[in-house]
């Protein structure tokens, strides 16, 4: 048999299809797809569903949980998790109202919003602090995430009612408008809430695709053995990734406060359940190595066009979390059946 022929006769062996390669062979897509059809659904079930009004309030609404589940995507693809997003949401909300607050009774106005950025500077500055907690006591002590950070939403929790009294509070001062303008305002129509959204997601899509670091986080939630033993510096990467994180919680954070116009104490309570399903339901696998923005994105969407969509159909509220919960089990249930199925 000539070369050509062997050639020819092999030549189809293990081929991939274009619908194989890529984000159309992730969970993503067929979350995407679900999406979708669910959209079709509902906008023959509600006329309501498809007008600008109701497009507007979806865009808004899962913009307040998807920053926080961008960053909490990165400690997923490391092999983490992080159960205290709820709690830095509201932390960090609080400090940045009370610092607006301190800084407007001594009368502190250098200049045209010096108060609100010396404010939402304070206020993920104490985000970042309690990620570098997170991170130090995973990396470095060996602790269980679950475990860190299940304790450090109750103690972040606490210390925002001890902060607090148990009462909200709220911005204010001359910069108060403005405050509320880049957190609950719009621009052209579209909430400035899902703009934040959509430049960060780029940028964490930019970074985890083309950059030694985004390699790393990767290489970290895959083997992370065979990262140490290949230069990737874990334990700093983890840090970094914590931190991350709970800054785009306390990011996700202020966006609410101003929406709402105050801090309430108990702000974003129980948040933490749904940000990490919108992880799951976009891709990212709890056992590391998998996930994305894109995917992110993609799940917060899906959880708020169901809560959306049940509201206007009038079907009792608290069936909502029965079907989140049922839509995980089928995200994972599908991507298990798609890896056996590739392998």
């Amino acid at each position: 048999m000539s070369s050509n022929t062997t050639t020819q006769g092999f030549s189809n062996v293990r081929q991939t299809r274009f619908w194989q390669k890529g984000f159309l062979a992730s969970q993503s897509a067929y979350v995407l797809v679900a999406l979708l059809v669910l959209i079709v659904i509902m906008s023959f079930a509600s006329a309501n569903f498809l007008t600008p009004g109701n497009i507007g309030n979806i865009a808004r609404n899962f913009s307040f949980i998807a920053i926080a589940t961008l960053g909490i995507t990165l400690v997923i693809i490391t092999g983490g998790i992080d159960l205290s997003v709820g709690s830095t949401i509201a932390f960090t909300a609080t400090i940045t109202s009370l610092i607006m607050v301190g800084l407007n009774k001594i009368g502190f106005a250098p200049f045209p919003g010096a108060a609100m950025i010396v404010s939402v500077l304070g206020g993920l500055g104490a985000a970042a602090v309690i990620g570098f907690g997170n991170g130090f006591a995973v990396a470095k002590l060996k602790l269980s995430p679950f475990v860190t950070t299940l304790g450090t939403l109750s103690i972040i929790r606490g210390l925002t009612y001890v902060f607090t009294y148990g009462r909200g509070t709220g911005p204010t001062g001359p910069d108060k408008e403005l405050f509320l303008a880049l957190t609950s305002g719009q621009l052209g129509g579209v909430p400035v809430g899902f703009i934040y959204l959509i430049i960060l997601a780029v940028i964490m899509w930019v970074v985890l695709n083309h950059t030694a670091w985004g390699r790393h986080v990767y290489a970290i939630g895959g083997n992370e053995s065979a990262g140490r033993l290949t230069g990737v510096p874990v334990d700093r990467v983890k840090i970094q990734v914590y931190m991350l994180c709970a800054m785009a919680a306390g990011f996700n954070g202020i966006i609410i406060s101003g929406w709402l116009g105050s801090a309430p104490a108990n702000l974003a309570t129980g948040y933490e359940l749904n940000i990490i399903a919108a992880a799951v339901i976009g891709g990212a696998n709890l056992a590391g190595g998998v996930g994305g923005a894109a995917g992110a994105i993609i799940g917060c969407i899906l959880i708020e066009v169901i809560r959306n969509g049940l509201v206007l159909a009038r079907v009792d509220p608290y069936w909502q979390q029965t079907l989140v919960g049922c839509i995980i089990v089928a995200a994972v249930l599908v991507d298990r059946f798609r890896s056996l199925r590739n392998g």
